[in-house]
């Protein structure tokens, strides 16, 4: 019948279909059957290809009728007896022109659904997939086929925790990273289920959500180096090169074929809500993993590559805001909308509760690289209602140089990511000059960033140290990064750490040295977790995690990575500190202010006193080296002081008068040997005199 879809010849199935719907995108199952819909403008011809598992030609191929199943631009077919269990995808057919028009369409390739729920193959972490039959590829990995989802998973009736975020603190952890390494004692190691495992551990620790690294579907091999000293073949550990941004990494699932991957994530986020702890996603949609002209074609390349990535509009060549070869076409109608349907799928469907936006200044961009005013795409993220008590966090640059820490977005929806925060604490760690005024800024939530447009502390995501750059163990370690076994002749990673390896480079047995280190490290934690802002933590901070110095891990999938769990045992003492730390956070809310301490004394009592060595005495001068400030207790809470020593030599400070009817007794000391580092308010020694010394790169804190 004239205008029906056709099935190519030779191929075994001929399955009955009819016009199908353009809405929804995707694959959907209606009571007729199972609706397929694609965008795309600039094609001229559409087929649908059915694979059955482990084949690698076709078992049917749909030739769409451009009049009888076009919408618009949207190309949609309805299949009324459909094998659910078969794999597909879409084979397109337009003008290949990448430096004229900029089309990209190759009809060779099979391409993968940009609303695939799951994807076939990958399911092995490390093993590249390849169909029976086939002779080796090198892009055998890429070529995936999409899987049909059943959302029937039972929830059992669990909703949004929706934690306030000035009662948050993240902890930012990779999924296999976390529980591969044999000392984490779980059954399921380097999966969802195996962080699952760990719930325990994270109430104990006291967080009250989970950060985790990409795990939208990404190849872990289209890494070609190779550790210049083992041989070892690297990875894209990280995960920050999507392939598919609804579909979760199948290598993490214990069970990652025929969709069950998808089943686990939800395993996953079900316990952990159940435990009382978030789960935040690192979303990746500024570049894709097809990369620069000579990568892989996967999809959105191929489907219509002028209005998914940016293209110069002299050249056609693509503008890499990314530094990974490309740059999505973020503020382009159409994908606004794709994004938009994945950030809901997985808040609706997965039951997510945020997002870290990487490279969200990309979002930012306009269709010629522009920076715009306001964005239609930062904008609509945090006026969606769906969206609407989901965490949005943004990493406020781009690897253009494009810095908005602070300038992101007006809206007070978005937090950032506030490397002003993790530059002036290292400063002042590494006792540098010019560094006591921004400290005390950042101590106070960063008002200068924030304040101006209405915005409260919890916009600031504190952090000191993250997946990018070094540990908070090689930070008081290493002056220099060490990456020589990624493969770069250490040309990769920041050479900018702000770090001090407190004497000697690296590992050593020195006691004074490592002295230091561990009061330092503790010094940093005080700072992080009793700053006003939202606290981001670093999974293995807590108990001195290393990466030998490697400041830029992504490739390392090995015990670089890994989270050596016997750490947890042999640095007991710094995980209790970190523990006691966080439970100090939530028992007093002066520590998670959703309001800036006001500015004028006249305004009414005071909220912060700040001084140097002497009550009333402040020194901001390039020369200080020390703060202090006593934080005024209210609403039946003790009033804290705290003092910090980045000098050389110890230093004395004189302390302020308690309230009235109180003593000052001390609760933290980072100089001190655990236990005395860190003392229940219960057993915390009344202070003798009006004053106390302080020793180098220490920090003091005393309550009323």
């Amino acid at each position: 019948m004239k205008g029906k879809a056709t099935v190519k010849p030779g191929l075994a199935l001929a399955p009955h279909t009819s016009c199908g719907s353009p809405l929804p995108m995707g694959v959907s199952r209606t009571p007729m059957g199972y609706n397929f819909a694609l965008f795309s403008r600039h094609t001229e011809a559409v087929s649908l290809v059915f694979f059955r598992t482990n084949a690698e030609e076709p078992v049917a191929e749909l030739v769409l009728d451009p009049e009888f199943n076009r919408t618009g631009e949207v190309w949609h077919i309805l299949v009324k007896d459909f094998d659910p269990s078969l794999r597909y995808g879409f084979r397109l057919h337009g003008p290949y022109d990448p430096q004229g028009e900029g089309h990209f369409f190759q009809p060779e390739q099979v391409l993968l659904d940009p609303y695939a729920k799951a994807l076939t193959g990958g399911s092995d972490w490390g093993v590249a997939y390849r169909r029976k039959g086939r002779r080796v590829d090198p892009l055998a990995s890429f070529q995936r086929r999409c899987l049909y989802i059943e959302d029937d998973f039972d929830w059992g009736g669990d909703r949004p925790l929706n934690i306030p975020l000035e009662e948050s603190i993240i902890y930012e952890l990779h999924v296999r990273g976390y529980t591969c390494h044999p000392s984490a004692g779980v059954e399921h190691p380097g999966t969802y289920r195996g962080l699952a495992e760990k719930i325990p551990y994270l109430k104990q620790l006291g967080v009250t959500a989970v950060q985790l690294l990409p795990v939208a579907e990404f190849n872990e091999l289209e890494n070609t180096r190779v550790n210049p000293v083992t041989g070892e073949a690297l990875k894209n550990f990280w995960g920050y090169s999507p392939l598919a941004f609804f579909a979760p990494k199948a290598a993490y699932a214990v069970n990652g074929r025929n969709g069950n991957q998808v089943r686990e994530f939800k395993e996953m986020v079900k316990a952990l809500h159940a435990a009382g702890i978030e789960v935040i996603l690192d979303v990746v949609y500024n570049h894709t993993a097809e990369g620069g002209a000579d990568g892989p074609t996967i999809s959105f390349r191929g489907i219509d590559n002028t209005i998914y990535y940016l293209l110069d509009p002299v050249t056609r060549e693509y503008l890499n805001f990314s530094g990974c070869g490309n740059t999505v076409n973020c503020n382009h109608p159409w994908v606004r909308h794709v994004i938009m349907d994945c950030l809901r799928y997985w808040v609706m469907e997965m039951h997510v509760d945020g997002f870290r936006f990487d490279l969200a200044s990309i979002m930012g961009r306009g269709m010629d690289g522009e920076v715009l005013a306001n964005p239609p795409m930062v904008e609509k993220i945090a006026e969606d209602p769906i969206l609407a008590k989901t965490k949005i966090i943004a990493e406020a640059w781009d690897a253009a140089g494009l810095y908005q820490v602070g300038a992101f977005s007006s809206h007070h929806r978005w937090a950032e990511l506030n490397g002003r925060f993790r530059d002036d604490v290292r400063r002042f760690l590494c006792g540098h000059s010019s560094s006591v005024a921004p400290l005390a800024t950042r101590i106070a939530g960063s008002s200068d960033l924030y304040a101006h447009n209405g915005r409260k502390p919890v916009n600031s995501i504190n952090f000191i140290t993250s997946h990018d750059g070094f540990t908070l163990h090689d930070l008081v370690s290493y002056n220099h990064k060490h990456n020589l076994a990624n493969g770069e002749d250490d040309r990769d990673g920041d050479n900018h750490n702000i770090s001090w390896n407190s004497g000697v480079e690296g590992e050593t047995s020195d006691p004074a040295v490592l002295a230091l280190r561990h009061r330092r490290t503790r010094t940093a934690a005080v700072i992080l977790l009793l700053s006003q802002g939202v606290p981001l933590l670093l999974a293995g901070d807590e108990f001195g995690r290393s990466q030998q110095g490697n400041n830029n891990a992504y490739c390392q999938d090995n015990e670089i990575s890994w989270l050596n769990w016997d750490l947890a045992e042999q640095n007991g003492d710094l995980l209790r500190f970190f523990r006691r730390l966080i439970a100090l956070r939530r028992q007093y809310s002066l520590f998670r202010r959703d309001s800036f301490f006001a500015p004028d004394p006249a305004a009414g009592p005071a909220e912060i006193s700040w001084q140097s060595l002497t009550p009333g005495q402040q020194d901001w001068s390039a020369e200080a080296r020390v703060l202090a400030y006593q934080l005024h207790g209210g609403r039946g809470e003790p009033d804290f002081f705290f003092m910090f020593n980045a000098a050389a030599e110890p230093r004395t400070f004189s302390l302020p008068s308690p309230p009235a009817g109180r003593r000052w007794r001390q609760l933290i000391d980072t100089a001190a040997v655990s236990p005395a580092d860190i003392i229940d308010e219960t057993k915390a020694v009344a202070v003798r005199g009006a004053r106390l010394q302080v020793v180098e790169f220490a920090a003091a804190v005393l309550i009323a």
